[in-house]
């Protein structure tokens, strides 16, 4: 045992247990037996075995022995046996009735229990019989009470327990077999109508509930259960005829306004409109309403309303929606709404509106039965943004209600604060209207309210309250801004007299705004302001009340009206009584003022000039200042001034006058105004003053082409070479020369020189020609006109010819073979012209010959530039570039040198190039110093290069060379260098020229 109490419970163990408890309780061995069935969990077993072993350990301490054959424990393992017939058979050898009695009540085997006490007499055999008949009622067993009742002989407490236990087919035998039941047609009808609820009345039975109602005479239902029974006769033996007889059946049981039992016939004979029309009929709604869904007919459609009708009267919605379309569904709803809405049942009926989606329907419900709380939370629910508007229509409601605290709400609730204000103020209701202010308005509010109260209550009541909100001084401030001039009185009259003056003040200006000038006058008069009271008649101009106020409360104020007046006068153009006014006034630089703004600058000076001498100059530049800035408008005033200046002697500054005038629109007037000033700084004004004066004007009369006039102006002031000028810019070459040879002849070669200028800039070269020749072939040369340049020049000297011949030598960079044209053409001509003298009398002469040479030097400059243009001829323009430095008395001597030199180093004659190149600085430098003294001639000894040149004014050779920003002198420089590196240096540096530039590596 004790192994297997140690072991865990398991399907083993468990096996193990049960089988200790079944030998333990063969050899009676109880204790354990108890613990097995413990270890099992069999409670109710233990508990048993506990009791037993009690009684057996009691009878073993009083007897001895182990108790086990003592009775009462035989009995018990005999029960436990389930062996109960044994345990009563122990118990009733011993005598032991009670206990057996006891044994099967415990057990409720109560037909045991009372066999017993019948067999042995009990006295308590009818309370066991009571007993036994109240526990089967108790636990349900009517059929078994009724066999009791039976067995008794109460017949009809059978029956009634038959029917209770749902046996009416019992009943119904025990009726028929007892005649004196059949009498009695309660009872039969009750069997009846429980055969017919239970559909016993099956075919082999279908006789009994018609034999029922047939013995107690009733007919009619005794038909019923024999068509039943036909109709169950008719399933088995003639199915055709079934279909007929349900129908028949259902509309018999119609007539009868038997509905419920209609409509499964109806059903049965496929009739589903009669079967539909019975279950409404019936009330029998969810059956009537399967049977519409099986139906297809659409005519079935019109049964929903009437269904959907009820579930709608019976608040189920959601059943009378699927019954019912859309817009009979809202129908329905509204409705029934308005039906609960008259009952009162105001949640519901606003479901239902909320249902079909109709708020509004049930918020004026709400509103119609005075509900505000749910309008409100409706609207705030479906219209938000209607939810103030709504609150204050509520108010407003609710105000003409004189339901002022709900209003009040709705108010606040709107943010219309002020309107509560306002409802409270109208009905009296001060505190209110100040707590509403005060919560919710702020202190501007809250004082406006009190200041309001306190109107309303007048006297010492409003100063009392006043003085309880400290707000009196307020009050009386707002009630002087606000006009309420009669309570401000009031309330200053009554606690601060001090502030009387100033609402005096306060309303006196609100009379004169008002239009009420004596009132005004009175009360600026109280209030210690007579001057304002004046100022007041001043604006209005009523210039006699005015001086009567002022001479009457405040004589300082009396200038000021006389400047008054003096301003309306000027307004009016009446400047005579103004000034006179301001003179009165003493107020002259007022009138100095008037005049200015007026523009009416003399009188300003005159009245200046007689009462304010020390300002007349400050007035005097400030006029000057205005007409300068002034344009056409101003200088009708210039002119009035400066005639002015003229009559007064003041000649200086009338000149400064005239000489402001401009007027770009009236030529003719400045004009007349300039010379003015000239003629009068020629006739008043010092020398040097009267320079400067016609330096002014002839420049600007030059402007207007009034060339004459200026010189003439010039002239009058011995200014020679202005006037000059004058005329030549005029053009007017004649009255320049004369005027330079009558007044000053060291002008005339300006002149001219002026004169050649203009005809070269006009390109006037026929003109020029007539007066310089050399000029105008010059000109002709530049512009390539050389057919026009010879024939001018051959109507002149053989000087013109060799002058011609000279610029051309002097042009620089003729050398290109673009320029072949141009030597070609000189060529010929100096030929003709050669040929011509040879046939002539200066054949031989010396012109002859130099003419000639001229030949010579145009040949060669002709065929090298030829030659420039063809590469395999190079040496030769070479050559002939070296022949020319034989001609440098007549070619520049720079140029000729430095092409000499830049030939030759093109062709590789380096040593030439050097000695060529170098010669030409050393040209550079001699022409600088303006002397050949100090040139070296050694490298050309016995060479018929001429040593005796012409100096040039300046280099002939000043262009920059073309690849580079040097000047062709230092250009040079930098060849001679590269030409000595490369004599002295041939392979120790390297030099390059890049663009003709030389650089070193």
């Amino acid at each position: 045992m004790f192994p297997i109490k140690t072991l865990e419970m398991s399907p083993e163990t468990e096996a193990m247990w049960k089988t200790l408890s079944k030998l333990a309780l063969e050899a009676h061995q109880l204790h354990i037996a108890e613990r097995c069935f413990a270890a099992l969990g069999d409670v109710s077993t233990v508990r048993f075995l506990h009791k037993t072993n009690q009684i057996a350990d009691k009878v073993s301490q009083e007897m001895g022995g182990d108790g086990t054959e003592f009775f009462q424990v035989q009995a018990h393992m005999a029960m436990l046996d389930k062996n109960f017939k044994l345990a009563e058979m122990h118990h009733l050898e011993q005598n032991s009735i009670d206990e057996a009695i006891e044994m099967y009540q415990e057990l409720h085997m109560w037909d045991d229990c009372i066999a017993v006490a019948e067999a042995k007499g009990h006295p308590e055999l009818d309370s066991l019989r009571g007993n036994y008949y109240q526990w089967l009622t108790e636990t349900g067993q009517d059929e078994k009470a009724g066999e009791v009742k039976e067995s008794e002989g109460d017949l009809q407490g059978a029956i009634n327990l038959y029917l209770k236990a749902g046996l009416p087919a019992k009943a119904a035998r025990l009726a028929i077999s007892h005649p004196e039941i059949t009498n009695n047609s309660d009872t039969v009808s009750r069997i009846a109508a429980s055969l017919i609820k239970g559909e016993f009345y099956e075919r082999e039975r279908r006789g009994e509930a018609g034999d029922l109602y047939e013995k107690i005479r009733n007919n009619q239902r005794a038909l019923e259960c024999y068509c039943k029974g036909a109709v169950e006769l008719a399933r088995l033996t003639f199915p055709a005829e079934v279909v007929k007889l349900e129908e028949a059946w259902g509309d018999y049981l119609v007539q009868q306004k038997q509905m419920d039992a209609a409509i499964n016939h109806f059903i049965e004979a496929g009739c589903s409109l009669k079967a539909i029309e019975a279950a409404i009929a019936a009330r029998q709604w969810k059956k009537a309403v399967h049977i519409l869904e099986l139906q297809e007919d659409s005519s079935a459609g019109k049964y929903y309303v009437k269904i959907a009708q009820h579930y709608a009267s019976m608040q189920d919605y959601e059943l009378a929606v699927e019954c019912m379309t859309e817009e009979e569904v809202m129908a329905l709803y509204l409705s029934r709404a308005q039906e609960l809405e008259r009952d009162g049942k105001f949640k519901e009926a606003e479901r239902l509106f909320a249902t079909v989606k109709q708020p509004d329907q049930a918020i004026t419900m709400y509103k119609k039965n005075r509900m505000f709380d749910d309008v409100i939370r409706l609207v705030a629910k479906h219209h938000p943004d209607l939810l103030t508007e709504t609150h204050l229509h509520l108010a407003k409601e609710l105000e003409a209600e004189s339901r002022f605290s709900e209003a009040e709400y709705h108010f606040i609730e709107a943010e219309e604060w002020k309107a509560a204000v306002h409802m409270y103020r109208i009905n009296d209701m001060w505190e209110d209207a100040y707590r509403v202010a005060k919560s919710h308005g702020g202190a501007g509010a809250q004082k406006q309210v009190a200041y309001l109260w306190a109107r309303s209550l007048g006297g010492e009541a409003a100063v009392k309250l006043l003085n309880k909100f400290g707000l009196l001084e307020y009050a009386i401030e707002f009630a002087s801004n606000n006009f309420s001039f009669d309570f401000a009185f009031d309330l200053a009259r009554l606690s601060c007299k001090e502030k009387i003056p100033e609402i005096h003040l306060k309303h006196a200006i609100y009379l004169e705004d008002e239009g009420k000038f004596p009132e005004a006058e009175i009360e600026f008069i109280k209030a210690g302001k007579p001057k304002e009271a004046v100022f007041m008649y001043v604006h209005n101009k009523d210039w006699a009340s005015a001086q009567r106020v002022a001479e009457g409360h405040d004589p300082e104020s009396v200038s000021e009206v006389l400047v008054g007046q003096a301003k309306f006068c000027f307004e009016q153009k009446d400047f005579q009584k103004a000034e006179a006014f301001l003179l009165r006034a003493q107020r002259p630089e007022l009138a100095v003022k008037y005049y200015k703004d007026a523009d009416m600058w003399s009188d300003a000076m005159r009245i200046c000039k007689e009462y304010l001498p020390n300002k007349l100059s400050m007035l005097q530049e400030e006029y000057e200042m205005e007409t300068s800035k002034k344009g056409t408008q101003g200088v009708e005033g210039l002119l009035e001034q400066a005639k002015e200046w003229e009559q007064s002697g003041e000649h200086s500054r009338a000149v400064e006058c005239y000489l402001k005038v401009k007027d770009d629109s009236n030529l003719a007037l400045m004009e007349k105004c300039w010379m003015k000033a000239a003629e009068l700084s020629i006739k008043f004004l010092s020398g040097d003053r009267a320079v400067e004066v016609i330096q002014v004007v002839g420049p600007r009369l030059t402007k207007l082409r009034k060339y004459n006039a200026a010189a003439e102006l010039y002239l009058n002031m011995n200014l020679i070479k202005e006037a000059i000028n004058v005329f030549i810019e005029g053009e007017e070459w004649n009255k320049a020369k004369r005027v330079a040879k009558e007044l000053e002849p060291r002008y005339e070669d300006y002149v001219d020189q002026k004169y050649k200028e203009h005809l070269k800039n006009q390109g006037k070269v026929d003109s020029l020609v007539g007066v310089d020749v050399m000029a105008a072939l010059d000109m002709y040369a530049e512009r390539g006109q050389w057919e026009k340049c010879l024939e001018t020049a051959s109507k002149q000297n053989f000087n013109i010819y060799k002058r011609l011949f000279l610029d051309l030598i002097n042009l620089p960079a003729t050398d290109g073979p673009e320029c072949y044209r141009m030597w070609a053409d000189l060529r010929n001509f100096l030929l003709q012209l050669c040929e011509n003298m040879s046939r002539s009398a200066e054949a031989n002469s010396p012109a002859h010959e130099d003419f000639e040479q001229l030949l010579l030097i145009a040949h060669y400059y002709a065929t090298r530039s030829a030659t420039r243009g063809v590469p395999q001829l190079v040496s030769i323009s070479a050559k002939l570039a070296v022949s020319l430095l034989r001609h440098t008395e007549l070619v520049p001597a720079d140029k000729a040198f430095y092409e000499a030199g830049l030939a030759c180093r093109a062709v590789g004659w380096e040593n030439m190039a050097f000695i060529f190149l170098n010669h030409f600085l050393d040209l550079c430098d001699a022409i600088d110093e303006g002397t050949l003294d100090a040139l070296d001639h050694s490298d050309f000894l016995d060479t018929d290069i001429p040593f005796e040149v012409p100096v040039p004014t300046k280099l002939c050779v000043t262009v920059r060379h073309p690849s580079t920003k040097h000047t062709a002198k230092h250009w040079t420089r930098c060849v001679l260098c590269l030409l000595l590196q490369s004599k002295t240096e041939s392979s120790s540096g390297e030099f390059k020229m890049l663009n003709g530039h030389p650089t070193s590596y």
